[in-house]
């Protein structure tokens, strides 16, 4: 009597997604389970029928900010222009919307190729929009000005000065901060 596998074997026909058998899916490959579940989550953060999706939930939903209301802080101080507009956080976004984001010490340039709500992994969040922003600067440039030596002691009133002087907010001579004599 023939065992319920070769029965399985050769009863080949379409298969669950009614792709015949031995054609490959569409999409990504599902043998692994976390890859299935990533794109899952990804399907079910789509909104329905082309809705739009508030600029604040999806700066979040895509990783570029960390928290929904950093970005609608964000929103809040013009840091996010959509389109060259400043925008408040209810903005609705929409499917090739260009989206301008200020973020410490670089600008972000992402034109939305895909609208989510919910926050999924960065892969899938990467496949959202299309990242045309400028290279980040070197971390030279970034770089603190005036960093001590660790165990080095506090500061004296020379050191602080001096410090001021590199940052720019003494102004020099006779700047803010000192007494006219």
């Amino acid at each position: 009597m023939p065992s319920e596998d070769t029965d399985i074997e050769e009863t080949a026909g379409p298969d669950a997604a009614g792709a015949p058998a031995g054609a490959e899916a569409d999409g990504p490959e599902t043998d692994d389970p976390k890859i299935a579940a990533a794109v899952a989550a990804a399907e079910a953060a789509v909104p329905g029928n082309g809705e739009p999706v508030r600029i604040d939930s999806w700066i979040w939903a895509v990783r570029l900010v960390k928290t929904r209301s950093t970005g609608a802080t964000a929103c809040k101080g013009g840091h996010v222009r959509v389109n060259g507009q400043n925008v408040k956080p209810s903005h609705l976004l929409r499917v090739g919307d260009e989206v301008r984001l200020r973020q410490e010490h670089r600008e972000r340039v992402v034109v939305v190729k895909r609208l989510i709500r919910k926050r999924v992994g960065a892969p899938v969040a990467a496949q959202c929009y299309v990242d045309n922003s400028p290279p980040p600067p070197p971390r030279e440039a970034v770089a603190p000005a005036g960093v001590r030596d660790r165990g080095a002691g506090r500061p004296t009133k020379r050191d602080r000065r001096e410090l001021e002087r590199l940052r720019g907010l003494m102004g020099g001579p006779g700047g803010p901060g000192q007494r006219g004599r």
